[in-house]
């Protein structure tokens, strides 16, 4: 597609949200399950984590041009919280290969549908706030990369030095506020624009504390912002039989067998993610720096830092009793529940059903391998 140089971009004709939600959410194990997982949980009020991804979106886009691209076993439960979109508009991947083949999936769906369009890729389960600055972000990124045969990735501006996310190396420069390498930026939206010189991947403590003290890197939110052509070129030449199967693939969409098609499509592909299959080695990556608030809640200590906190540290959902009891995480799937903790410290504590989970703190990242294990067991 041409720059488009000849009218000024309007997302409501140019863009295309996309909508990542097939996580398993193994580490939010017993409230996220494989029948729900966590993107479809309600942590906060009463929207799902996909409802409030799509609420975001919607503040500047039509329900007809939002997808939602998740696994085939969970299309039916998306559709159902999300009533505006046009079922279509939900597409189920049928097997898992990572998200390169999620990305390829979504962006031949848009050329097909939409034809020449810039797409927005975000996640399902990320908290961010305000949306207004989310949007302004958006619509920034999404204006440059309607311009140019550029990449765009969302980068978040680290506070503490996380070792559970990758980074992303940002040029010295920064783009002006009026331009990137001739690309027009809104000067009012106060968006940094960078090149991207390299992904990082998650750090050890002590490396991670030099990336944050250099002022160079930045976290990655895995959301992305290009045209269509821009990302299929790079599919093309760097996962020739993505762009090959997938393509062939969507050539059926709407018709009766597509579902099997994408069977067929998805069986023989190489798990990669879209990071290492095709960011890393694309041609022009550019990156904003987000001026929201961004939050990857991906595991019970992670959530811990949204809850409501009593006078002795332990962060809850749900009635909570303790005596000697302080710093736990207490979790009620049924906020009616009562939970009571005496002489205990540092615990994650979670109900959800039929199904409780008691594990240390320090160890919440082993609820990943203990479903593994169950799923073993069940088999």
């Amino acid at each position: 597609m041409a720059a488009q140089e000849s009218r000024p971009f309007d997302p409501s004709r140019d863009l295309v949200g996309v909508i990542m939600a097939g996580g398993a959410g193994t580490r939010f194990w017993p409230a996220s399950t494989q029948t729900r997982p966590k993107q479809f949980l309600s942590f906060f009020g009463e929207d799902s984590l996909l409802q409030q991804s799509y609420r975001r979106l919607a503040a500047v886009l039509p329900p007809e041009r939002i997808l939602v691209l998740t696994s085939a076993d969970y299309a039916g439960l998306a559709r159902l919280q999300l009533p505006e979109l046009p079922p279509e508009n939900v597409v189920g991947e049928p097997l898992r290969r990572d998200t390169a083949a999620a990305v390829t999936l979504a962006a031949a769906l848009v050329e097909a549908r939409y034809g020449d369009a810039v797409m927005a890729i975000v996640t399902s389960d990320h908290l961010i706030d305000p949306v207004e600055e989310f949007t302004a972000t958006l619509l920034s990124a999404a204006r440059a990369a309607s311009a140019g045969d550029v990449l765009y990735t969302f980068g978040i501006r680290p506070d503490h030095p996380a070792t559970g996310f990758g980074y992303l190396e940002v040029g010295d420069t920064p783009a002006t506020e009026r331009s990137v390498d001739g690309v027009a930026v809104d000067a009012a939206d106060r968006v940094q624009h960078f090149r991207l010189e390299r992904f990082v991947e998650k750090p050890d403590e002590a490396t991670a504390r030099e990336y944050v003290e250099s002022g160079r890197f930045l976290w990655n939110s895995g959301m992305f912002v290009w045209r269509t052509d821009a990302i299929l070129d790079e599919v093309r030449r760097q996962l020739p039989e993505h762009a090959q199967r997938i393509g062939e693939a969507v050539a059926h969409d709407g018709a009766p067998d597509f579902e099997l098609r994408l069977v067929e499509a998805f069986e023989p592909l190489e798990r990669v993610s879209v990071d290492f299959g095709i960011m890393e080695n694309a041609r022009d990556v550019r990156c904003v720096a987000a001026t929201f608030s961004w939050h990857d809640v991906g595991s019970f200590t992670a959530l811990a830092d949204h809850l409501p906190t009593d006078a002795d540290g332990n962060a809850h959902r749900g009635r909570l009793y303790g005596i000697d009891a302080h710093d736990n995480i207490v979790f009620s799937e049924d906020e009616s529940e009562l939970v009571a903790i005496v002489g205990a410290h540092d615990l994650v504590v979670v109900r959800a059903g039929r199904r409780t989970l008691v594990a240390p703190r320090d160890r919440a990242q082993d609820i990943k391998q203990l479903v593994a294990l169950l799923d073993e067991a069940d088999r």
